[in-house]
């Protein structure tokens, strides 16, 4: 735990909890203020959301850039790029899980709200303990980057399938042991109702805590890419822990205005793909190079590029498709 404190101590105490306090007042906003009541969130507020909330993550960035100089910043950038481009792919599994357990909208805010908390801690001990490792073991970062650039390979060669929600092992052993509740008690995660063969009252889990506990699945699984991407940009924690933290703020209020039509992006996966790959491979060309680090401005610039023509390949791709089924 020392050595955990020392490393994640090497900013400035008032950092963190700048960091940290800034973090609070928007999920106290979130839920306390915005979103006291459940109800179904639209389109326009969504995007009014997630707009607020990316700025909220560049503005961030551009003062980690002035504090700590413009390598930092250009790595806190490219690290929350490459964070919500993942995020956005995660959407896509987030609705799948909402539309098999038959979540109602008016619902989902309430179980991605309580999933970014979640989300917030995981990702510490994730990067923390990613930090740890790798400043006692260097060579792990040519582990991660060659786990990367298979990643990526493999996600260029296979073919896309969705997966099976119901047939997930995780989700066939909750309901095998756990008291599930046939249907929705409200807002509730928890209840306490009559057992069938006892009488006694007891404890059951909602379809919206099951539904919780596979979102938060869902991010674990996913941090297994994104957790070692940003290591392969950045060794910094702090730099690390604020971009994906920021990056993953987002991705709540941009759900409700992406699921529907994420299926549209069709090339995002290919260039996430080639971001995955770029990242990887960039330790080897700075090697190769006889750099000390490969220069964290272009990799801003080759990432962005790579993302933007993704998403613009798939908008044309979309408005083609549209004009020739009418």
């Amino acid at each position: 735990m020392d050595f955990l404190l020392q490393i994640f101590l090497d900013k400035p105490v008032w950092m963190w909890m700048s960091f940290l306090a800034l973090v609070l007042v928007l999920l106290i906003l979130d839920l306390g203020v915005f979103h006291r009541k459940t109800r179904e969130i639209g389109v326009r507020e969504s995007l009014a959301m997630s707009a607020f909330y990316i700025v909220i993550g560049l503005a961030f960035g551009i003062w980690v850039w002035h504090a700590l100089g413009a390598q930092a910043g250009s790595e806190y950038f490219t690290g929350f790029l490459v964070e919500k481009t993942l995020a956005l792919d995660n959407i896509f599994v987030i609705s799948l899980i909402f539309t098999s357990l038959a979540i109602p909208a008016v619902y989902q805010h309430r179980v991605l709200f309580w999933g970014i908390l979640g989300v917030i801690v995981l990702r510490g001990v994730m990067i923390g303990l990613g930090t740890a490792l790798i400043v006692q073991f260097s060579w792990l970062l040519y582990v991660f980057a060659v786990f990367l650039i298979a990643t990526g390979a493999k996600m260029l060669v296979l073919e896309d399938r969705p997966p099976d929600i119901d047939r997930n092992p995780i989700l066939k052993f909750t309901r095998r042991h756990m008291r599930i509740t046939p249907a929705l008690h409200r807002e509730r995660f928890l209840v306490r109702l009559p057992d069938a063969k006892t009488g006694k009252t007891v404890l059951w889990a909602t379809p919206l805590f099951v539904a919780l506990l596979m979102v938060e699945i869902v991010d674990l699984i996913f941090a297994v890419d994104s957790v070692p991407a940003i290591f392969a940009i950045t060794t910094d924690p702090f730099v690390v822990y604020t971009s994906n933290i920021f990056a993953i703020l987002g991705l709540r209020a941009l759900y409700f205005a992406l699921a529907a039509v994420i299926d549209r992006f069709r090339y995002l996966k290919q260039a996430l793909a080639l971001v995955l790959i770029f990242i990887g491979s960039k330790i080897f060309v700075a090697d190769l190079m006889g750099w000390e680090k490969f220069p964290a401005s272009v990799s801003l610039f080759v990432t962005l590029a790579i993302i933007a023509a993704g998403l613009t390949f798939s908008l044309l791709r979309s408005m083609r498709d549209r004009q020739q089924s009418t």
